[in-house]
């Protein structure tokens, strides 16, 4: 899938920084909660959806600009993946779902 070139061609460089800007944003803001929240559980499972969705990103950027072999990876959140446009959003309820439910640690 290689939606980001297509954005590369239309937007430019402008373009894919402030694409890799919003995934920037996006992964700063669930690796923030993994800090805010309670539990220890809470906090390594949004560490676990911040890594994937940072290597789903890598993984396409890379693949898109020859750094890695074209394996088929989406773009998360803009382009069309299935399996990966679901675990994606899992993911993401499951970071919403750990700030809903925070409790405090247990000392």
């Amino acid at each position: 899938d290689f939606v980001f070139t297509m954005i590369g061609e239309e937007f430019g460089l402008v373009g894919n920084l402030f694409i890799l800007g919003l995934y920037l944003l996006l992964i700063g803001s669930v690796l923030g909660i993994s800090y805010r929240v309670g539990s220890r559980f809470a906090q390594l499972t949004c560490i676990g959806v911040a890594m994937m969705l940072f290597l789903y990103v890598f993984v396409n950027v890379a693949m898109v600009t020859g750094l890695l072999p074209v394996v088929g990876a989406p773009l998360p959140l803009i382009s069309y993946g299935g399996t990966a446009m679901l675990t994606v959003f899992l993911g993401l309820g499951v970071v919403a779902s750990a700030v809903v439910h925070d409790r405090p640690a247990v000392e």
